[in-house]
């Protein structure tokens, strides 16, 4: 099996993994709120700061997943050709539908980022 046969074969292993991600995005979405939810009733409710960062490390999971399947809704939606050739990739990636895809996976990830930087509660270290 030559060279292009085989990138062949690993770009469509890796569309594959990526439309079964894409697939759960609404659900991983769902899953976001839900820990969002949970976060800021927590935190009206005066919750231990132990109990704070564990809710804040359970959003950013759930931010981190979400992200990395509106990534794999962006791949799917360039194609297959996509993961083989940056050209191609570049010029698809300008459709209203692919721009559209980048714009949500981006604001996820400026979610997560600020999440980390100001949502995660930090607590002392515990001595050993």
């Amino acid at each position: 099996m030559g060279l292009a046969k085989q990138s062949i074969t690993q770009a469509r292993e890796s569309l594959e993994q990526d439309r079964e991600l894409a697939e759960r995005l609404p659900e991983l979405l769902r899953s976001v709120a839900d820990a969002e939810d949970a976060l800021h009733t927590a935190q009206e409710d005066d919750a231990s700061d132990e109990q704070l960062r564990n809710l804040g490390l359970v959003l950013d999971t759930a931010l981190t997943e979400a992200m990395r399947a509106a990534y794999a809704k962006e791949r799917v939606l360039v194609g297959l050709k996509g993961y083989t050739d940056r050209i191609y990739r570049r010029k698809v990636s300008a459709r209203p539908k692919v721009r559209a895809a980048t714009l949500d996976a981006e604001q996820l990830l400026t979610a997560r980022e600020a999440h980390r930087l100001h949502g995660i509660k930090r607590t002392p270290q515990r001595m050993v």
